[in-house]
């Protein structure tokens, strides 16, 4: 992923209360059945910072995360890096209101390139990966 690229966006609707959505984005109980499961801990609160290690096909890569931005209810952004790679990120999850629930919006925006040479860290990965996680998995959870 690189600087110079689009940012990705997700969106998804759901039929859950803007405070269960940020329950499912922000306790790590939660966080671990849809999204990580090796994630050990997680605040919503500007500055906390956890990290934590997925293995892929022989390579490491320890997740770095740094809460940037809060807003309960409504948004959250973490600056996303890993400790073995150059590269940095920041994922902001919006919540917004819909007739019927909710609506997720995710925006992830590199703000200095990812290495090349690694498969995890193309567009199409990071593409494929948020999808998977805001379409498929959060859905399935709230189930």
């Amino acid at each position: 992923m690189k600087k110079t690229e689009p940012p990705i966006i997700v969106e998804q609707d759901f039929s859950v209360s803007a405070a269960r959505l940020w329950s499912a984005l922000t306790e790590p109980e939660e966080m671990r059945q849809w999204f990580f499961p090796q994630m050990t801990e997680f605040k919503a609160e500007e500055g906390f910072y956890t990290d934590f290690l997925i293995r892929n096909e022989g390579r490491n890569f320890t997740h770095e995360w740094t809460v940037i931005e809060v807003i309960p209810f409504e948004k959250i952004t973490v600056r996303w890096q890993f400790s073995e790679y150059p590269g940095d990120s920041h994922v902001t999850f919006y919540i917004s209101e819909t007739p019927v629930g909710t609506r997720l919006k995710l925006l992830d925006e590199v703000l200095e390139d990812f290495p090349d040479d690694i498969p995890e860290f193309k567009r199409e990965s990071g593409v494929g990966g948020w999808k998977y996680f805001i379409q498929e998995s959060l859905p399935s959870y709230f189930q």
